[in-house]
């Protein structure tokens, strides 16, 4: 007993010692922190006033109408068209770059060093890779290589169109510079889109060329490529190993990237002229991931990418060469594109991964071994919501694993930091003791994250501002070039995606059927429409089908796109997503609910890992699909007494039951209404990856496809309650 006694007493008093340095640190910082403000003198009292109006006045109406339009201050006389004096075209802006940082690193990639199997607990075989470290192309020799294949592209002949059905990699960089430089319009469509979708978009556009990848090459376009009947002639592929001619089509001449370039290398064929790109030429045609069916190819002139960056570019504080960005997202989206094309203009390292080798917990990454993100130590990461949704609950998840004084130690430290960060200043302290180890998830080197794609939770957002580093929502769409609206990285407000970037302005228009309206109070709320030099010039091969309605142009000759988001606008400019005029569904009884805010309310929870809630116009109640979190789930089914494999538990009715309480619970605490509560849910035991093609690259919810593959589910619940 007296062993008990003493031991219970050592523990308290390190626990107080702990708690008293811990206050010490505290103290030391506030001091530091007061010692060094700012003292402004009797002269200085109109330049603070101007600062605090700048910080609190982002956007403004320049008609002085509730409805807008809305444009940033900086460029409330006029919006940006170029970043750089002169540079108008993408190919001048990389030629801008190499001038500047021609001997700088700019490509890198891993080596696979090889490939190991791997087995889990389940009994299951997974491939896991061992890669090495990072090496790098100068910007010269980046430049060399685009040189030499679109020379080794136009060798080939007939470069109508170019198309790139490719994962994330430099020669998808590569490829889309020489198409730049020699004007050939790019056609790029998403790695991950199921056959049909690449068999539509390659027809449609009737690309003479495409590039793609040894493995896409050997698994989705085997079938696809016989289905193509546009006048594809070449196929060129990058990446290792040998293609056998014999397994496609005998009208496709097969050609490897580095033949190409070999070709192009070639005297005779790099001094040939060509015509370059003038700032109105065709620079991209984007399928979009297509979550509302056929994919949609927006055609984006080089005018609108040169506006929509130099837009984007404004808002990312200390942009430059001495910055690493860490490009894993597919650069068939506009995100990922525009970022990558913007780091490289402001000389910046771009290190090439995949979601499956991201971080040392990747699902190809062999346990001990290091993922890309240790390797590289990123400065920058953009990440769609789904991403940074994942790494909060891998966190979270750790934490419950610890005991109960490191968790109460660590909420102690997040506590803190949130209150500093929610005054726009840091905790070098909580950052020392409590994040340091959460940020090497990471790298250890981040200190800016843009998120979009998707909206981005409340919850998420202030959990990467705290443990990370300050994250920027962005607000976009293909057929805004992704530029709309950033956030202020020192804004830590949650819920909004800034104000208008520079190179647009936003206007609200009435929607009185959904209920919002430029007069609604306190803010006023609409139909959102994105107007400026980025706005895309339409929809590929639409032009007598009527789907370029969504785009138009007004008296003063400035383009329009209707995004079909419902926003509101608060009193500093900055504009906030409530709705989306597809996701409102009409219940029998009358009442209208946001599919997607309740998806956001729910998601919320550990158990969920992703849930689409469902609703029919004939019946009074919701129901959803959910993929629920393994871990979370199999703790559930004990403490019910449940046994079983993973799929056994997904099938069982109890835990369907289980799961609606807890789906009932963090109803009330997000203030659902109860007609805005699933009553009924399906358990999928198989997650939502883009291969499975019911979610997009940006892991956006396919609802036409979740309904097809859920139909059965979905007469199962809608019997009687």
């Amino acid at each position: 007993m007296a062993y008990k006694i003493i031991f219970s007493f050592l523990i308290a008093f390190c626990f107080v010692c702990y708690f008293y340095s811990f206050y010490i640190l505290f103290t030391l910082e506030t001091n530091n922190i007061n010692s060094s403000k700012c003292h402004f003198g009797p002269n200085d009292s109109l330049n603070s006033i101007m600062v605090i109006i700048k910080i609190i006045l982002r956007a403004r109406s320049i008609s002085g109408r509730p409805e807008g339009p809305y444009r940033a201050v900086e460029s409330a006389d006029a919006l940006i068209t170029q970043d750089f004096e002169g540079v108008d075209t993408l190919d001048k802006l990389f030629v801008h770059a190499v001038k500047r940082f021609s001997k700088a690193p700019c490509l890198g990639t891993r080596e696979v060093l090889s490939e190991e199997e791997e087995k889990q607990p389940n009994g299951k075989i997974f491939k896991k890779l061992v890669l090495g470290d990072y090496s790098w192309m100068t910007y010269e020799e980046v430049n060399q290589a685009v040189e030499s294949f679109g020379s080794g592209l136009a060798a080939l002949g007939q470069c109508n169109t170019i198309a790139i059905f490719c994962e994330t990699r430099a020669e998808w960089m590569i490829t889309a510079q020489a198409c730049f430089r020699r004007n050939f319009p790019l056609v790029t469509l998403y790695a991950t889109l199921g056959e049909d979708a690449v068999a539509y978009g390659l027809n449609q556009c009737g690309a003479t060329h495409l590039i793609t990848s040894t493995e896409l090459l050997r698994t989705k376009l085997k079938n696809v490529l016989s289905a193509v009947q546009s006048g594809l002639q070449h196929v060129i592929y990058a990446g290792s190993g040998e293609v056998c001619n014999a397994d496609y089509p005998q009208s496709l001449d097969m050609h490897s990237m580095q033949e190409v370039m070999e070709l192009g290398a070639k005297p005779e064929n790099l001094s040939k002229e060509y015509e370059k790109p003038t700032a109105s030429d065709l620079a991209v045609v984007m399928y979009t991931s297509g979550s509302t069916g056929k994919p949609k190819g927006v055609k984006m002139q080089h005018s609108n990418l040169i506006a929509g960056m130099a837009g984007q570019c404004q808002r990312i504080p200390g942009l430059g060469s001495q910055d690493t960005y860490i490009a894993y997202l597919p650069l068939a989206h506009v995100l990922e594109l525009t970022a990558e094309i913007s780091c490289v203009s402001y000389g910046c390292r771009l290190g090439y991964s995949s979601p499956h080798t991201l971080t040392d917990q990747s699902s190809k990454i062999k346990i001990g071994a290091k993922g890309d993100c240790s390797v590289l130590k990123p400065t920058l990461i953009a990440a769609v919501p789904e991403i940074m949704d994942r790494i909060c609950k891998n966190v979270n998840g750790k934490l419950r694993e610890m005991s109960v004084v490191q968790r109460t130690l660590f909420k102690v430290g997040y506590n803190y930091k949130l209150q500093k960060v929610s005054q726009g200043a840091d905790s070098a302290v909580c950052n020392m003791l409590f994040f340091k180890r959460v940020n090497l998830l990471l790298g250890g080197c981040v200190r800016l994250m843009l998120s979009g794609g998707a909206p981005l939770s409340a919850s998420t957002q202030r959990f990467m501002n705290v443990c990370f580093c300050p994250v920027a929502v962005g607000y976009g769409l293909t057929e805004t070039c992704g530029a709309g609206t950033i956030s202020e990285f020192s804004d830590y407000s949650t819920g909004r995606v800034g104000a208008p970037l520079i190179c647009s302005e936003i206007k609200l228009r009435d929607w009185p059927e959904g209920g919002y309206t430029s007069q609604d109070k306190p803010h006023p709320r609409g139909e959102i429409l994105i107007g400026g030099p980025n706005v895309a010039m339409g929809y590929f091969g639409s032009e007598a089908e009527g789907e370029n309605d969504n785009f138009w142009v007004d008296e003063a000759g400035q383009r329009w796109f209707c995004t079909g988001d419902v926003g509101q606008v608060h009193p500093d400019g900055c504009l906030q997503i409530v709705d989306r005029k597809k996701d409102l569904v009409k219940l029998q009884a009358g009442e209208y609910v946001s599919l997607g805010k309740v998806e956001s309310a729910l998601k919320n929870s550990p158990l969920i890992d992703n849930i689409c809630v469902y609703a029919s116009s004939d019946q009074n109640y919701l129901i959803s699909f959910v993929v629920p979190n393994q871990k979370q789930m199999t703790e559930l089914a004990k403490k019910n007494g449940i046994e079983g494999e993973w799929e056994e538990l997904c099938n069982h009715t109890k835990m369907e039951e289980e799961v609606v309480k807890v789906i009932k619970e963090i109803a009330v605490t997000s203030k659902l209404e109860r007609f805005e509560v699933p009553q009924k849910i399906c358990l999928s035991s198989e997650a939502w990856t883009p291969e499975t093609g019911l979610v997009t690259d940006a892991f956006k919810l396919k609802r036409k496809e979740l309904k097809n593959h859920y139909i059965k589910d979905i007469e199962r619940l809608y019997g009687a309650i």
